[in-house]
């Protein structure tokens, strides 16, 4: 075996330790922390795909096609790619797209005269993107909670904007005291709330079982036959429930993989597919619910302020994935050398892994507050989900693929075939996101290449630093 996967196997072996002294609690804690953004996605994924302006038609063939296309996305994206394979890839219990690149040769990060390969050049762009994403995600979540709680209180209508503001100052605030006591409080609510999704979706599925056929992908490939190029634009808004994806892998050094992976299973999965079969057969019993199919699952009524209610506060959660992915990938960042050293606050004597960076957390407030109120509503912010995470997702299935090859020393046969499905769904969902770039996609961009230069530049300056010293050496020594 060699060193990089003795090192990988020491790693491991510590996150399941750690998992199996408190595996139920961490579990908890990471509903909280990691699933909030991905778990929130049925407020508005199976919507879009059949809004009035650039969805389908709610008919029982489209239905059941768009319900296998997002079952099977959550499987090949989330369980397979994510949760199986690329969670088997930490940098000493670390996750994220900076994490494979730790452990790619350094004879392949390093190179030209900037001292960035290629590969890494790549590699911290798709960084850059997570940030973006980390920036526009909370602004998001946030107007939807608030612009949610407008619907049961009209008269809120011109607090929309000041009461994001606070709650997201609020939010940025809190992070000082750490993933664990956030999880804390954050996990038992979104436990609350995959459950109530559940039942929910259980409750239709049981008035309509047909739905159930949707889980067979022949449905799935039955509607981009019929719906032909409509069917690459549907995926942009299908796309919507696989966003938490990468800030899941990200989150990863938080809570270790396997609280991580119990949650997902026995969970969250469950909870999101009932909830997307339960708005599905819904609707093939009340087609004119598309307008809401997630808020028309309950009646009209007391019930519907409660669930508002549960949806604004699992929304605000839903920003804590990003945030404190930012976290870990600005330290891994630090570590290889692409950014300036930050005072970084250990937060846990029991994982490594959670910490806080102040400075970190105040650009994102910033940048999140700013956004807020350039953009005053989350409609008009709406178009800019998707681009950054999957242009992140298919990056990182590219350097899965340089690691499985160089560090792993998996056979070509062995690691193409992945390669293959992880970039074909990636792409295709990329593409299809391309799409939204002049409504609103250029945000997360123009936010990515701003820290892609950063980095760059931080680490060609280091590069010139240590060339300047190593020729100084020398000559000093020469003198004396």
């Amino acid at each position: 075996m060699s060193p990089s996967a003795d090192k990988n196997t020491h790693a491991h072996n510590k996150n399941d330790a750690h998992a199996r002294a408190g595996g139920g609690a961490l579990a908890l804690a990471a509903l909280g922390v990691v699933f909030g953004d991905i778990g929130t996605s049925p407020l508005y994924a199976l919507k879009e795909c059949v809004s009035s302006e650039h969805g389908v038609a709610p008919d029982p063939a489209n239905v059941l096609g768009l319900l296998s296309l997002i079952f099977w996305a959550l499987t090949l994206v989330v369980s397979i790619k994510y949760v199986t394979f690329i969670m088997r890839a930490d940098n000493d219990g670390e996750g994220g797209i900076l994490a494979l690149l730790a452990l790619v040769p350094r004879r392949l990060r390093d190179g030209g005269r900037w001292g960035v390969s290629l590969l890494a050049a790549t590699v911290l762009f798709g960084a850059a993107l997570l940030y973006g994403d980390g920036i526009i995600t909370p602004a998001i979540s946030v107007l939807s909670a608030v612009e949610g709680l407008e619907v049961a209180t009209p008269n809120l209508h011109h607090y929309v904007v000041p009461i994001t503001c606070a709650v997201l100052l609020g939010l940025f605030v809190i992070q000082r005291h750490g993933t664990t006591g956030i999880g804390r409080v954050f996990g038992p609510i979104m436990a609350l709330w995959f459950l109530t999704i559940a039942v929910l979706g259980v409750r239709f599925i049981a008035l309509h079982p047909g739905v159930l056929r949707a889980l067979s992908p022949t449905y799935a490939v039955a509607f981009a036959a019929r719906n032909g190029w409509t069917t690459f634009i549907v995926l942009g808004a299908v796309v919507l429930a696989i966003t938490g994806g990468e800030a899941l892998y990200a989150d990863m050094g938080h809570f270790g993989p396997r609280p991580i992976r119990i949650s997902w299973f026995f969970l969250v999965m469950p909870a999101l597919v009932l909830n997307y079969f339960g708005q599905g057969a819904l609707l093939l019993h009340d087609p004119s619910a598309r307008a809401n199919p997630f808020f028309a699952m309950v009646p009209a009524g007391a019930l519907t302020y409660v669930l508002v209610a549960l949806s604004a506060t699992a929304t605000v959660i839903a920003s804590q994935a990003l945030i404190s992915g930012a976290f870990s990938l600005t330290r891994q960042a630090i570590q290889l050398g692409y950014l300036p050293r930050f005072e970084i606050r250990h937060t846990s004597s029991a994982t490594e892994g959670q910490i806080y960076i102040g400075a970190v957390n105040w650009i994102l407030a910033v940048a999140c507050l700013a956004l807020v109120l350039a953009f005053k509503s989350s409609s008009s912010l709406a178009a800019a989900y998707g681009i950054a995470v999957t242009g992140t997702m298919a990056i990182t299935s590219g350097c899965y693929f340089v690691v499985l090859r160089e560090d792993w020393q998996w056979p070509l046969w062995k690691a193409a075939p992945l390669l293959i499905l992880f970039l074909t769904v990636d792409l295709t969902f990329f593409a299809s996101n391309l799409l939204k770039f002049v409504d609103g996609g250029y945000v997360p961009i123009v936010v990515a290449l701003l820290v892609f230069l950063i980095m760059i530049v931080w680490r060609r300056g280091r590069t010139l630093l240590w060339r300047h010293t190593s020729e100084v050496e020398p000559d000093s020594a020469r003198r004396r």
